[in-house]
């Protein structure tokens, strides 16, 4: 009943609202206040700081520099192995498989198409029919930092907009096509295998959606979809390594990656898994 609750809840909720204001807060700075807001998330949570660059909550300024706090160098590495794809963000493991058709996965009962998920245009979606998708969310307490699983060169960068609704395990099996619905951020990128789709998915107040090589996506929230292209002959294309960060959220949500088909292989990894950055997300299936 409870859990019904929260989902109804957020139907009638003004949620972009809700999220700005959330995030005006969160960006400033209030002294003493907010470090003692950040030291009863820190126990709220169990996050672990030692594993931050920064250890003392006295450190950060705003909830926001807290919250999307950089990990100790080298605590997270990648592996040198080529085959390999590390996992681009510490998270929990939603669902994963075959993306059947245009048809992905989301939890009992409900399924989104994958070309809504990548803002609506089919002959971007084609690449990834028939392939292999993972849903990974990223918990209150979680690193928030998402990096690259393989080397690769950035084609494509949509902004999707759409509803702010909560992307936990509860709402993503009680909300239809919760992940083609929510506000995204679309990064394609070609690599040695193909296309590889990253879609930095929104959520109720998540206040900020960035990348790097574009900086803050949203807010602003737009109201149509808008596609960035980046080619070598305009000089803005961007090639990030394996590992490289490439965006962050200001409070959290879930990441959808997408692959082309027969190219990867997640071998044992499983609904409901943990994820830690760097360690082994899939690997490259052979062409014999």
């Amino acid at each position: 009943m409870i859990n019904w609750l929260k989902v109804k809840l957020q139907y009638i909720l003004p949620k972009h609202a809700l999220s700005r204001l959330v995030g005006a807060l969160a960006a400033a700075e209030y002294g003493r206040v907010t470090t003692t807001i950040i030291r009863a998330f820190i126990k709220q949570f169990n996050v672990d700081m030692s594993e931050a660059q920064h250890e003392n909550p006295e450190h950060y300024t705003s909830f926001n520099a807290f919250f999307t706090r950089q990990l100790k160098d080298g605590l997270r590495p990648f592996s040198d192995d080529s085959q390999e794809l590390g996992h681009a963000v510490d998270g929990t493991v939603s669902q994963l498989g075959l993306i059947k058709g245009d048809t992905i996965f989301q939890a009992k009962g409900h399924h989104y198409s994958l070309t809504a998920l990548l803002g609506g245009d089919a002959t971007v979606a084609a690449p990834f029919k028939g392939g292999d998708f993972a849903t990974i969310y990223l918990s209150p307490r979680d690193y928030h930092r998402i990096h690259m699983p393989m080397t690769g060169k950035l084609t494509d960068m949509i902004y999707v907009p759409g509803e702010l609704f909560s992307v936990n395990p509860i709402t993503a099996q009680n909300v239809p096509g919760l992940f083609a619905r929510n506000e995204r951020v679309v990064a394609i990128f070609d690599t040695e295998i193909g296309k590889m789709a990253i879609v930095l998915v929104g959520a109720t107040i998540v206040a900020s959606i960035e990348t790097i090589w574009a900086g803050n996506v949203t807010p602003p929230a737009g109201k149509h979809v808008t596609h960035w292209q980046y080619t070598d002959a305009s000089g803005d294309s961007v090639t990030l390594q394996k590992g490289e960060e490439m965006g962050l959220f200001k409070l959290g949500s879930t990441i959808v990656a997408c692959f082309e088909p027969n190219k990867v292989d997640f071998g044992e990894l499983a609904a409901e898994d943990v994820t830690r950055l760097g360690q082994p997300f899939a690997t490259i299936k052979s062409n014999d």
